[in-house]
């Protein structure tokens, strides 16, 4: 795979463009999914959840935290994931700029 040309967009665009791409993978929209309907949890809980091995998981769960959509904490032996509520406002904030109905 090439790589991405991101000389001559504003940062705004290439940020929101790597937010797109972290969620353009249906287990990390599904992983986005369950941390909403549930304050925080540990990857056990959404391997768990989810269809596919724990390893598999982490490596999701990075790519969600590298864009900046979730945050974790250590809690014991573990790793407590939850949305970054900040940088999904901002998110949604940017897309409502587009004045398209698919966010509220």
């Amino acid at each position: 795979m090439g790589i991405t040309k991101t000389e001559g967009f504003t940062s705004k665009v290439t940020d929101t463009a790597l937010i797109f791409k972290a969620l353009g993978h249906p287990a990390r929209l599904a992983i986005m999914e369950y941390l909403a309907m549930s304050p925080s949890c540990i990857c056990n809980d959404i391997v768990d959840q989810i269809p596919l091995a724990q390893p598999t998981i982490s490596r999701h769960l990075t790519e969600l935290k590298n864009a900046g959509l979730i945050q974790g904490t250590i809690e014991g032996k573990n790793m407590c994931y939850c949305i970054n509520e900040k940088r999904w406002a901002e998110l949604k904030k940017h897309i409502n700029q587009f004045n398209l109905p698919i966010i509220e």
